[in-house]
């Protein structure tokens, strides 16, 4: 069903939700499981919450998600779910054999009060731990926060696994926020031009991004190793790339092991980026080469050549807090108007720094917290825009109003290639500068006239 009948006139909802624009902690948890190397995500729930966070994950990345469940009955509802947990852990590493198992909770048993440090420490006292393998988790209750404060809690509980020996060992943490796979991989690549040996987690580059060789397995060769989470409390310095997903781990690592964080936006687009690169050149003592100074001058030369077609664009966009922060800035980097924003993950902080990177434009933006996609339909249909920017769920809107729909964010559920190209870095703002090229000459090419329909544009 369409969204014709969404009304124009705006009420104050505080009770009401309609298609928000978030999903719940655990499948964000999930998500940053699968960037440990040799790691089984496990749902310490029922096998319904289990099976939603999997199909999430698999729809979007169109890969098989492996992940166990508690599978909570009436009994462990009631009286809790260490025994099924225990036993859980028990089995896995018997049957499955991984070498870490990172466990997230769900409303159910974060609301029955099931303590996971103390399940853990019986899980090893009774031998159902093997020796070399590690067990970590994070709460993450489905009725506060959003997928990206679980990914945040289960980042934070992989920092902890940190050892620090008194020893610099001369390497740089990047924790990336949730980001696509191909975008781990390029923020490694960018690093390795610059010449810094970082330790990137969660990495899910080479896991959910991995080739079809015929072959199943199920731990691919991607994802930080335990030796490198460990090795992260005797890091230079940690990049946190983002506020809401990767801050709280990099400030326990400052606090708890004395590595120095810096906090800085998602590298979307020319400004971010270029304020990741001279961060990470700062903190290693090297120079910028040729070759990153190269990238950069191809996105600004692209910049430069079709700055006529981004000039004025309204934009509206949804989707996560992090995210949405740098790319609003790349969008007015290009004289275009980013005048609605909206997220689902709660957070008035979200809606100042929106407003602070709006400040100076001629332009006044929407903007909203715990907001929801009805209410951005709404805003669209008392004023328009020329792009649409988020997730698969606007694909309803972009149709009620014939809007251009540029896919970006999580989840995509209905295209491909998101998990190959990333759209981090220079050459991630080249691909996104592309895509949105395509749909506004594609609209020019359907809308203009005869008069005006040119082969060259």
């Amino acid at each position: 069903m369409l969204l014709k009948h969404t009304t124009k006139e705006v009420a104050d909802r505080k009770a009401l939700m309609i298609n928000p624009a978030k999903t719940c902690q655990p499948i964000g948890a999930m998500y940053a499981a699968l960037g440990i190397h040799g790691c089984l995500p496990h749902s310490h729930g029922s096998q319904g919450c289990c099976s939603y966070h999997r199909s999430t994950l698999t729809r979007h990345y169109k890969e098989p998600i492996p992940a166990a469940t508690s599978s909570f009955t009436e009994g462990a509802s009631v009286f809790g779910g260490q025994a099924n947990l225990v036993q859980a852990i028990d089995n896995i590493f018997t049957v499955y054999e991984p070498e870490v198992i990172a466990v997230h909770t769900t409303c159910l048993s974060e609301t029955i009060g099931d303590d996971l440090p103390q399940i853990f420490d019986k899980a090893k006292k009774d031998g159902k731990v093997p020796d070399g393998c590690t067990v970590l988790g994070a709460p993450t209750p489905s009725y506060v926060g959003s997928h990206v404060t679980g990914f945040s809690n289960m980042v934070k509980a992989m920092a902890q696994l940190a050892e620090p020996t008194g020893v610099k060992n001369g390497k740089v943490n990047v924790i990336p926020g949730w980001v696509e796979p191909a975008d781990m991989g390029e923020i490694k690549r960018l690093a390795e031009l610059v010449g810094v040996d970082i330790t990137l987690f969660p990495d899910t580059s080479g896991v959910l991004d991995a080739p079809l060789t015929g072959e199943y397995s199920m731990f691919p060769q991607g994802g930080v190793t335990i030796p490198e989470l460990k090795g992260a409390g005797d890091a230079i310095g940690t990049l946190a790339l983002g506020e809401w997903c990767s801050a709280d781990a990099a400030r326990w690592l400052d606090s708890k092991c004395k590595v120095p964080c810096t906090i800085l936006d998602m590298p979307f687009g020319l400004a971010a980026t270029d304020r990741f690169v001279d961060v990470l050149r700062t903190v290693a003592g090297v120079n910028v080469p040729d070759t990153v100074t190269h990238e950069r001058g191809q996105l600004v030369d692209l910049i430069s050549d079709m700055h006529q077609y981004f000039y004025g664009k309204k934009v509206a966009l949804w989707g996560d807090p992090d995210q949405l922060i740098a790319m609003t800035e790349f969008l007015i980097s290009l004289d275009m108007q980013p005048l609605y924003v909206v997220t689902g993950t709660p957070g008035k902080k979200f809606e100042k720094r929106i407003q602070e990177i709006c400040a100076d434009q001629p332009f006044e933006v929407k903007v909203k917290a715990k907001g929801d996609m009805f209410l951005m339909h709404q805003w669209v249909k008392n004023e328009s825009v020329d792009l649409l920017i988020g997730n698969t769920y606007g694909k309803y809107i972009a149709r009620d109003e014939d809007i251009p729909f540029l896919r970006w964010g999580f989840p995509i559920l209905d295209r491909q290639g998101h998990q190959y190209f990333p759209t981090v870095g220079y050459k991630g703002g080249l691909r996104l500068l592309e895509k949105m090229l395509d749909l506004f000459l594609d609209r020019k090419d359907r809308d203009d006239p005869e008069q005006t329909f040119e082969l060259v544009l």
